[in-house]
């Protein structure tokens, strides 16, 4: 009798834990949050050595790609999309991606490799082209992958750093984003001046967050960067702190393709830039000094330190806000919200 009470004693203490185990990954799925990131990335390359602005897209972690050109809902188990405007890829303005492909050029997080090389890459961005971006990237007459810009879609961080800068969204935002674009013409009209990716991402975020992002006419000219909508977003939290704007890094992955470098602006790459400021200074002195005094008044944008690195599907660095939106907490992550919301650092404007 005294050892069937104690069966019975184990049986329902497993029985308890079960259930309380079930309960939390129960809440957990159902406190998983919409967000919307702005992702600021680095330059690289020849043409990042003569523009040093870098590239800006929108992740959206709610929001998946049915189609290159078209969106949807998540389901459960999806990372989100990653959506940016592109110059001369099959004539379209913008194209989504999915996360894991956009970022590693892979479909499973267990493929993503610790360590890569030139060839490495190549080899990655080409099967991930022939599996899912064959209409948009054809195979050329001799069967090669062809040349042009469709790698941007893939693979980006093995050549460079990304800063990330998250905020909430709700569902229904969402859904009015995905209607508004899979209803829209979606026809290439890339502009470096007044059309280029951070416009886009400017146009996307005001769907999230209407008025938040704006140029800056004197620091940058009146150009859209990806550090100004990063520094615009960095102030609209600051104002409107509901939104809990956090900040997290995609590192570029390890290996023996060379170093992005740092994001710039345009006042600010004149200032950093002895080369151009000289000249300019001898051939516009007012306006030169007018662009330099902006930038350090207003342009400026100090990456926090210590931010939280984003690691799909890494359970101990990502976490979720709790039902009282209170951050700081790292329980059990779902796949429907791999942003990492740890407690934020301070972003500084200066």
């Amino acid at each position: 009798m005294i050892k069937r009470m104690k069966v019975r004693r184990i049986r329902g203490t497993i029985f308890f834990r079960s259930a309380v185990a079930l309960f939390c990954l129960c809440t957990l799925a159902a406190c998983a949050h919409a967000a919307v990131a702005l992702l600021m990335e680095e330059p690289y390359g020849e043409f990042g050595a003569m523009n040093p602005t870098g590239h800006a897209a929108v992740y959206l972690n709610h929001v998946c790609a049915d189609s290159p050109t078209v969106l949807r809902p998540c389901h459960d188990g999806e990372y989100g999309a990653v959506i940016s405007r592109y110059h001369k890829i099959d004539g379209y303005d913008w194209i989504a991606m999915p996360l894991v492909g956009y970022l590693y050029a892979v479909d499973d997080v267990r493929e993503i490799p610790s360590r890569v090389d030139r060839e490495r890459v190549e080899e990655l961005r080409n099967a991930y082209r022939k599996e899912h971006l064959i209409d948009l990237a054809p195979n050329t007459r001799r069967g090669r992958a062809p040349k042009g810009e469709w790698i941007q879609l893939v693979g980006s961080s093995y050549d460079r750093t990304i800063h990330g800068f998250q905020v909430d969204s709700m569902p229904e935002q969402d859904e009015r984003f995905i209607a508004i674009f899979n209803d829209r013409r979606n026809v290439g009209h890339f502009n470096l001046l007044f059309h280029n990716c951070a416009d886009f991402s400017r146009v996307v975020l005001d769907i999230y967050m209407p008025h938040a992002i704006h140029r800056n006419f004197i620091a940058d000219l009146g150009l859209m960067t990806p550090k100004q909508v990063a520094r615009s977003l960095v102030k609209y939290s600051q104002k409107y702190p509901a939104i809990h704007m956090t900040a997290f890094t995609i590192p570029q992955v390890a290996g023996s393709i060379p170093r992005s470098h740092a994001v710039d602006g345009i006042g600010e790459s004149l200032v950093k830039s002895k080369k151009y400021l000289i000249p300019l200074t001898i051939l516009a002195p007012e306006l030169t000094g007018g662009v330099v005094v902006a930038y350090l008044a207003d342009g400026r944008l100090k990456l926090p330190k210590g931010t939280p690195v984003f690691n799909i599907g890494d359970e101990e660095n990502t976490g979720q806000r709790d039902p009282a939106g209170a951050p700081g907490r790292k329980p059990l992550t779902t796949p429907r919200d791999p942003v990492a919301t740890a407690t934020s650092p301070e972003v500084s404007q200066r």
